[in-house]
């Protein structure tokens, strides 16, 4: 009966096969995730710095505490 014992060898050799290219799209997919992640969080920090870089020219320098004008102000005064 070798040839029972040879289909036997080659249904495991097909499953571990199987098993391995499961393995390897699930890696992959999981590199996929985190590479999205990856660039939704870097996407996430480009649009906070544009709001605070936007926010600070369109508030300009606060006015001094002591009263005195701001490097905004004396700009304009030139």
């Amino acid at each position: 009966m070798p040839s029972v014992s040879r289909q036997v060898q080659l249904a495991v050799l097909a499953l571990c096969a199987a098993l391995l290219v499961g393995g390897l799209a699930g890696c992959e997919t999981t590199q996929e995730k985190a590479a999205a992640k990856q660039a939704e969080s870097a996407q996430i920090l480009k649009a906070r710095a544009k709001r605070q870089h936007h926010k600070q020219h369109v508030d300009g320098p606060q006015i001094p505490p002591y009263g005195g004008k701001s490097a905004h102000q004396q700009e304009g005064e030139g």
